[in-house]
């Protein structure tokens, strides 16, 4: 990095709080009761994010007389459903690439089962006043190098082929700056209606009051400690108690599993992402953005960016930083050389925007496994399910991992827990040091790929064939 252009970074740092700013937002609710003594429920779910609240919720849409328990270690949606890009996509397989590459042959009925689920998301906004600032504007994959327009080109090919390039629309240069302007961009893919756009952790707290306003009894600030038989069914004991309940659904996602043969299918992942003060109206003039769609570019080490409702803009991605051992911890939710390295491709990106300001940075950790995209299981005879491993695109996917889990808890055999993505497991994640070395070499090679017209070496080929990788 040029010193002018660290400092002039640097400086537009200055003033950022180190908060995620969604959690800022003044409508935040205040928390609920810890659970003291003991409870007992029909189905107790464990983890107060996406996960959780959508099997909630969805569990009280399918049996009103059921009791349900939800309980959160700390806040709903402070974790990755509070801190993420608001990006709610209808793939369910981490984009269609990854799904080609993984379930060719019922990707179509995964397409078509995503777009459900985003239609679904879209109604529950709508049939519970969710104020989550909901706009299905799409995303556009941006490609900033020729060989990344070529795979853009390669994959809506593949995409038509199969019949399922319907609402995808390749833009050339001109027509993508038509739509936001920036003099990186060579050319798009524009997914029109699979992605909206909302604000994270407005959805997360609207799930909240739709929960309680069905009956859900929600305790916060009560992490699950340990889960063991009890009777006919399961406990989940507590730091003041103890729930006894028939079924349990875990969301806890990034954070430990409860079941502990499942926390080697997952690595945790720290994400980074800064949000600019409002834009001014000739700012906005200056990049174009009226059609708000979600963006990303097409590197392994690739940025994704959107704009607000209130005219900001969120920046993230990038450096994806995973800390020996696996441990989610405080200290890594700030990263002020990752904070810098971004600031500085934001004026890379739109250089007129030199002299904007950054309000807020952040981090936070992503649960990613070997094949980005969720993976699901049930544990003790059936009693337990849990769904895990959305590395980074659960937003909307968590709503179909919530159906899944309360399929597999009923017994059930649904068009969902035949999928062989229901039924399959990603490969695990090696125990230490291995996991960092390797962990370690596929970020160097990824970055090498980037500064080499995208050609992967022997090693990210060898990985690609195991079916293993490292993504957030």
């Amino acid at each position: 990095m040029a010193p002018v252009a660290m400092r002039l970074a640097a400086q537009s740092l200055s003033d950022a709080q180190p908060v995620p700013f969604w959690l800022e937002d003044p409508g935040k609710p205040g928390a609920l009761p810890a659970l003291t003594g003991t409870e007992r429920c029909d189905l107790l779910v464990v983890g107060g994010g996406y996960s959780g609240l959508w099997t909630a919720l969805l569990a009280k849409e399918r049996d009103p007389s059921r009791d349900v328990v939800l309980i959160e270690g700390r806040e709903v949606g402070w974790a990755a459903s509070g801190r993420n890009g608001g990006f709610c996509a209808a793939s369910l397989t981490h984009g269609l690439g990854n799904g080609l590459a993984r379930w060719p042959r019922e990707l179509a009925k995964l397409e078509r089962m995503g777009e459900a689920n985003l239609d679904a998301i879209e109604a529950a906004v709508a049939r519970y006043s969710l104020d989550c600032d909901f706009e299905r504007s799409g995303e556009i994959d941006v490609a900033t190098e020729p060989y990344q327009l070529d795979e853009l080109h390669e994959l809506y090919e593949e995409a038509d082929g199969l019949g399922l390039a319907g609402g995808l629309e390749l833009l050339d240069r001109d027509a993508l700056r038509a739509e936001v302007d920036s003099p990186t961009f060579l050319g798009g893919l524009w997914d029109r209606r699979g992605v909206a756009m909302l604000h994270p952790a407005k959805l997360a707290w609207g799930l909240k009051r739709a929960c309680r306003e069905l009956g859900v009894r929600i305790f916060e600030n009560t992490p699950a400690l340990d889960l063991l038989p009890a009777g006919g069914g399961m406990a989940v004991r507590t730091p003041y108690g103890r729930v006894a309940a028939r079924r349990v659904a875990l969301g806890t996602n990034v954070f430990p599993s409860l079941v502990k043969r499942v926390r080697h299918y997952t690595v945790p992942v720290y994400d980074y992402a800064l949000m600019t003060e409002p834009l001014s109206a000739e700012q906005l003039a200056a990049v174009g953005w009226k059609n708000r769609q979600g963006l990303g570019d097409s590197a392994n080490q690739f940025h994704y960016f959107r704009i607000t409702a209130d005219h900001r803009i969120l920046w993230g991605g990038y450096d994806a930083v995973y800390r020996f051992g696996g441990k989610v911890a405080a200290e890594m939710d700030h990263r002020p050389e990752t904070y810098l390295k971004l600031a500085q491709h934001f004026f890379t990106c739109f250089p007129q925007l030199e002299g904007l300001r950054f309000s807020h940075a952040w981090g936070g950790a992503i649960d990613t496994c070997s094949r980005f995209s969720a993976f699901f299981g049930t544990a003790h005879q059936g009693k337990v399910a849990y769904a895990a491993g959305y590395t980074g695109l659960g937003v909307g996917a968590t709503r179909f991992g919530a159906d899944v889990m309360l399929d597999l808890l009923s017994g059930e055999r649904t068009e969902r827990t035949e999928l062989d993505m229901v039924r399959s497991k990603p490969l695990p994640f090696p125990p230490e040091p291995i996991a960092w070395a390797g962990i370690g070499l596929t970020k160097w090679s990824l970055a090498r790929a980037d500064e080499n017209g995208g050609r992967r070496n022997l090693w990210l080929k060898t990985m690609d064939k195991l079916g293993l990788g490292f993504d957030s």
